[in-house]
């Protein structure tokens, strides 16, 4: 597999409980179906720690995407569908983070609040379910304030995984063959 010059990355953010990690998941099925070469990254792992370091501005984020992309780069790989909460509204730090040259788009999965309750409580099975509906709420009210109009925004109420990632999919662009 040659290396391509551009860097194409798929953005997918929303609150929690709207799907993220499901859609990215069905949408790296979708995409290896068709052959289509692709990375994953989960970006609300890459800086999980107490206290959070940005809140004191370290960011560890981006530099663990940085050092984790350079390793996918140097095994050929130029496309990556990465979620995060709020990437969509981190796209051009986490795009430097990536290198240069970096075609972006960014896919903001949104859910009312009682489906992402629901979904919460599906997941959450320890203490900390109150607490991720609270965040959940906060994160959808700075999403939708921020989110910039070029972002795509996607409902996932009611829906299928596979009809929202066959969504998702559509608007990326990426074809079979290596660009």
């Amino acid at each position: 597999m040659q290396p391509a010059k551009t860097t194409e990355v798929i953005f997918i953010s929303g609150r929690s409980g709207v799907g993220k990690t499901s859609v990215a998941a069905e949408l790296s099925r979708l995409f290896a179906i068709e052959d289509i070469v692709h990375a994953l990254i989960e970006g609300d792992n890459l800086d999980q720690a107490h206290p959070e370091p940005w809140r004191d501005g370290i960011d560890l984020a981006e530099q663990n995407l940085a050092a984790m992309w350079r390793n996918y780069r140097a095994a050929g790989y130029s496309r990556l569908i990465f979620t995060n909460t709020v990437s969509v509204l981190e796209m051009p730090s986490l795009s430097a983070a990536l290198g240069a040259d970096v075609s972006a788009i960014g896919a903001l999965l949104t859910a009312n609040d009682s489906t992402a309750a629901d979904r919460l409580a599906q997941r959450e099975i320890g203490s900390g379910l109150e607490d991720a509906i609270k965040r959940s709420k906060a994160a959808a009210a700075k999403l939708q304030l921020n989110a910039s109009s070029a972002v795509h925004r996607i409902s996932t109420d009611r829906r299928e995984v596979c009809a929202i990632a066959t969504e998702v999919k559509a608007i990326s662009g990426w074809g079979g063959a290596e660009q």
